[in-house]
Parts: C-alpha cells; structure tokens; sequence
C-alpha cells in the first residue's frame, strides 16, 4: 500500500513464502457459476452444508446444482462440536457423498473441513460472512469443552466462491464483528513468527479495506459497495491466517470459546485491541506499518472501531462469568502459541481482566 512503512522479517531481509493452493471467484453474482464450478470437479453426489438457520438458502442453492445434489446437512453449529461432524459423517457414508458444498459462515466451513479432514472430499465454499475461514488449510474442533486446532492440505476447500450479493443480507452487527474477527487474522500475521512481505502486503490491504468498509456498512447495510470491499479485505485476511503461524490473540480466542461457549466473531472483536496492546511493546516495526492504516495507536483504533459500529467490548457482555478468568489464565498458558512477546500469567490475567470488564486495551 502506497504510504505504509515496511514491517521486518529478520536482519538479512531472508523469508520462506508457502502459498496454497486454491480457486477463487470473486464478484456479483458469481453464484451462478456454482453448477458449472461443480462439474468442473467431477463431483456427482454433493452434501450441501450450512447452519439451521441458513437451511431454506442453503436448499435453493442447492437445488441449483439438480441431479448432483444428493442431501442437505443443516445442522453446523458454532465451534465445529465433534458430535455434529460424527452426524454428518454418517450422511456423507449412507449417501455415497463425492464432494461438499458450505455455504455459510465460520461455522458451516468448519463442518466442511471437518468432514474433509477425514475423508479428503473436494469442497466448494459459498461463504456469506467475512470469517475467512474458507481460505485456510486450519480446522478448529470442539470436544469435551477444549477447542483443538489442526493443519492440513486436505482441509483447504478447493473452490472458494465469493458473491457479494450473498452478503448484502447479513446483519450490519453480525458484519462489523465478523469483519474485526478478520481483520485479527491479519494483524496477527504481520507479526508472525513466519511472516513474509507477500503476506504483510495482503495484511494491510484487507485491514484497510476492513476499517473503511465497516463503518459504511454500519451506516448504511444495503451499501454495495461497502460490502464488496469488506468482502475484498475478508478474503484478503483469509489468505493471511491460512499461510502464517497465528499468535497469542487466536490462542485466547480458542481457549474463550471452546471453554466457555463464547460466540466466536465477538470474542475476536473483544479480545483483538488487548492482545494487539500487549504486543505492541515487541513489534515496533508493526505499529509503524499499522500507523498509515489505523493511526498511532492500532489497538485503541480497533477498540474505538468496535464502539463506532456498536459492536459489545466486554467477555461480561457475552456471557463470561468473572470467575473464569483465571481459568482462562490457566488454559491460555498450558499449551501457549509463539508470541513476539513473553507471556507471564500475571500479565496474561490482567489482560483477560481488562477484557472481561470493557476497559479500553493498556499498552505496557
């Protein structure tokens, strides 16, 4: 981006770059190539996927594809719950399933994933929010209260189709949150352990995109442009959580909601600007690289982004009790990603404390 100063990589400018593989087609009204892009697979006995609530959409679209959809699956939930892939699984056997169709947010392409995790089955991704997850190798499952993560080639969808048209009718709340949750993906790339100037590059563009689409969206959810270019900087942020190493804010963010149920977009929007405060103090160069995009202060920009589209800033507001704080202390520590800054508990439970309360983000 034209203004943004450079983020380092390491003291001889040396990197390795992994890109993944992958289709995108990005547009209005890019659905209607879906029975064509179905085809190109060779896919003969497709499930559709998406959530209880997305069940009529989802059977339309489906109905789309005609002799080559062979079910519908409505029942993705929040978190990837394993006992839901086991249901769809015994779909994906009793129907003699060659291929999958998510069309969705966060949740229905985790189901996806999952399913082709243990299968290796061709997916095709409608997605209908901005959650990027649909541009990642990464899987997130819920068993027993304890959220894991995994990566592998196979969970990468194979065609990923972005309608803008199709997001026209997502809330403006349910948008500005899922829009905050990508651009953590992004942020927390450009201080990556294995970060790169490809992936930097992509970074700033999506979070720019973001901050200027979210509000616009706020104002006005029927603006189409607004909605284009937060789908833009959506993908965009997709493509940077499937290719870097993610940090201490995922890590809260996986402990948040695998043990305490928390909805998955706010707790991202909650949690981004103290993580990104606690870091800032390591990456030095980031903020400088941040600063043409956000402003000064990234982490109180993100805070103040989250008030202006009316998003909640506290884990109290999403049901977390007080209490479980310090069992959040405890899990984000047992097993704890890479970070660009040491983490101590003490400093871990103030943060989650500052969180749980709504105060703005404290840069140490």
């Amino acid at each position: 981006m034209k203004g943004t100063r450079a983020v380092q990589f390491s003291p001889d400018g040396s990197f390795i770059y992994n890109a993944n593989p992958g289709r995108v087609i990005f547009g209005n009204g890019t659905i209607a190539q879906l029975p064509e892009e179905i085809a190109r697979l060779g896919l003969k006995r497709v499930l559709t996927l998406s959530t209880p609530a997305q069940a009529g959409d989802a059977a339309a679209i489906a109905a789309m594809l005609g002799h080559r959809s062979a079910a519908l699956f409505s029942g993705a939930a929040m978190h990837t719950p394993a006992e839901v892939t086991e249901q769809a699984m015994a779909l994906v056997a009793a129907e003699k399933i060659d291929g999958l169709l998510a069309i969705g947010g966060g949740s229905t392409i985790g189901l996806g994933k999952a399913i082709a995790w243990r299968t290796d089955l061709p997916q095709v991704v409608l997605p209908t929010t901005y959650a990027g997850s649909e541009m990642t190798p990464i899987l997130g499952e819920t068993a027993g209260g304890t959220k894991t993560t995994r990566s592998d080639p196979r969970i990468l969808p194979e065609v990923v189709l972005y309608d803008v048209d199709l997001t026209m009718s997502l809330p403006a709340a349910m948008s500005g949150t899922s829009g905050i949750n990508a651009m953590a993906h992004a942020i927390e790339a450009l201080y990556a352990r294995d970060r790169n100037p490809v992936i930097s590059l992509m970074a700033l563009e999506g979070i720019a995109a973001l901050n200027r689409a979210l509000p616009a969206i706020a104002d006005d959810p029927g603006d189409c442009a607004a909605r284009s270019a937060a789908l833009y900087g959506a993908w965009l942020c997709g493509g940077c959580l499937g290719a870097v190493g993610m940090a201490l804010h995922h890590k809260l963010c996986h402990v948040l909601g695998g043990s305490f149920d928390l909805p998955h977009a706010e707790t991202h929007t909650v949690m981004l600007p103290h993580a990104l405060a606690y870091n800032m103090v390591a990456v030095p160069d980031v903020v400088a690289a941040l600063g043409p995009v956000l402003g000064p202060d990234p982490a109180q920009a993100i805070y103040d982004l989250a008030g202006r589209i009316g998003a909640a800033r506290a884990l109290g507001a999403l049901g977390m009790a007080e209490t479980g704080i310090d069992e959040a202390a405890d899990r984000a520590l047992a097993n704890p990603y890479w970070n660009p800054r040491p983490l101590d508990r003490a400093s871990i439970r103030d943060l989650i404390a500052c969180a749980w309360a709504g105060e703005p983000p404290r840069a140490d």
